[in-house]
């Protein structure tokens, strides 16, 4: 385990001190998204990311770019490359989200989003 990969992991794991108070649960899962929006020099960009956990109003995820805390990015899930079978469904829509903050981690920042319209 590299020293990236231990500092996330030390961050997802930890546990709170704290009463969870969310009104989503949230699920710790790993998906592939591409990141578009302003970064915090305020220049457009598309960046590979993945998320670390995910709820019906947020996603904590990490990104090789720093961003800016208030700023509306959109997410789009990758689609598979078959999905003409009808066994795969096609891509999702993309989703709008606020950052809501941000901490650097190594070479990559740790990026908390809520979704403008709640997903599930």
């Amino acid at each position: 385990m590299n020293s990236t990969e231990n500092v996330l992991h030390h961050k997802v794991s930890m546990s709170p001190l704290y009463e969870e108070r969310r009104r989503f649960q949230r699920i710790h899962l790993q998906v592939p998204m591409f990141i578009r929006g302003k970064d915090a020099h305020g220049e457009q960009f598309l960046e590979l990311a993945k998320t670390l956990d995910v709820s019906g109003l947020g996603a904590f995820l990490t990104c090789p770019r720093s961003l800016a805390v208030s700023e509306i990015i959109t997410l789009t899930i990758p689609a598979p490359s078959i999905t003409s079978s009808g066994l795969i469904p096609a891509g999702m829509p993309p989703i709008q989200a606020r950052v809501k903050r941000q901490q650097q981690a190594g070479d990559v920042y740790l990026v908390g989003v809520e979704f403008l319209k709640p997903i599930g």
